[in-house]
């Protein structure tokens, strides 16, 4: 059992690790236009392949095959599409919101207006866990999120998250 003013290891670790190193600014979209599930994984990967050098076709095929084990539309608004590459040696992370809304399969059947991607190495099972794990826990905040609704573009988005990033 765990001492109370010891924290275990998963909180330290989510505390050590941060969004923005995995973030760039460039994997950013302020205004996702696509309108299907599928669209918004192309979207996503677009800016986060090119920043990375990876294959977006590739990438874009293992978040569907992600998908098709179940829905990462957690509900809120929220989806965390999420996935494993062979060719990438560390975390990729890639924000996009869709003002809109778009049809995700949420747990709670509501369209989904922001989304975080999220790609890790095949063998890295704990740190995919513990940045999926912080961004939820960012996500849970309602301010946070009317903040990423509300802000006007690209930096402001990467503004709020860094702020948010570095608070918690």
């Amino acid at each position: 059992m765990l001492k109370p003013n010891k924290p275990n290891k998963l909180n330290k670790d989510c505390i050590n690790m941060r969004i923005l190193d995995t973030l760039k600014e460039e994997a950013i979209i302020s205004e996702l236009n696509a309108t299907d599930k599928k669209g918004v994984l192309e979207k996503l990967a677009g800016p986060v392949a090119k920043a990375s050098g990876i294959n977006q076709e590739e990438m874009v095929r293992v978040l569907l095959e992600r998908e098709r084990l179940g829905s990462t539309g957690i509900g809120g608004g929220i989806a965390i599409p999420h996935g494993k590459l062979k060719s990438i040696d560390s975390l990729l992370v890639g924000f996009g919101r869709s003002r809109k809304g778009v049809d995700f399969e949420a747990i709670d059947g509501k369209p989904a207006h922001l989304f975080f991607l999220l790609m890790a190495p095949e063998n890295s099972t704990g740190d995919h866990l513990r940045m999926l794990a912080r961004i939820s826990r960012l996500l849970k905040d309602s301010t946070f999120r009317q903040r990423l609704m509300s802000a006007a573009d690209r930096r402001e988005l990467y503004t709020v998250i860094a702020n948010e990033d570095h608070e918690f």
